[in-house]
């Protein structure tokens, strides 16, 4: 396995400091997220007890952002997260998650395709392939964090017939394409 396909070991020690065995440095969450944006996997390990830490700590730096005015998650998406967790739909939430995601990366790589195959009339104008150059790093800086897979198929609205469950995801895909005209129209 090449190395950019195993996810890159950090592993925390009892200081709680977070250490890269691959650079043999300390790093911080800000790093992490780095790493991530750059496309990589993080895997995060307790180094006493090899318990997978990588969860807390992606939920970190989430909250991080959110709490800076990084908002990207409104408020009733963040709501229905902490409903699922005491509801039935858990099960549900995750597989739609997953799926809601890989839709944008579909989106993302179907957008930066037509972007690039596109003709400009402007193409003539001196400086412009400078222009585009940026405004194609604007774009993958923007999506940058939503590579990678997904956790598989979205479930079958049809397969279960709790109201209350269908109301649900109902409300969330209604959200979830609200968060998706927000994102084109940046």
């Amino acid at each position: 396995m090449a190395e950019g396909d195993k996810p890159l070991l950090i592993k925390r020690y009892a200081s709680r400091r977070l250490y890269n065995t691959e650079t043999s440095d300390y790093v911080t969450l800000d790093d992490i997220a780095k790493f991530i944006r750059a496309g990589r996997e993080v895997q995060i390990v307790d180094l006493k007890s090899g318990d997978d830490l990588t969860r807390q700590y992606l939920l970190q730096i989430i909250a991080e952002h959110e709490s800076k005015g990084e908002s990207v998650l409104p408020i009733t998406v963040l709501n229905d997260l902490v409903r699922s967790y005491t509801t039935n739909a858990q099960s549900v939430v995750p597989q739609f998650l997953a799926a809601s995601f890989e839709m944008l990366r579909e989106g993302q790589s179907k957008m930066m395709e037509n972007f690039g195959a596109m003709p400009n009339p402007m193409a003539g104008v001196p400086g412009f392939e400078a222009m585009q150059r940026q405004q194609e790093a604007f774009l993958k800086s923007m999506m940058g964090g939503w590579t990678g897979g997904t956790t598989g198929p979205a479930p079958d609205d049809a397969a279960d017939g709790d109201d209350d469950k269908d109301a649900e995801l109902k409300k969330i895909k209604q959200q979830l394409a609200e968060l998706q005209s927000k994102l084109s129209k940046m």
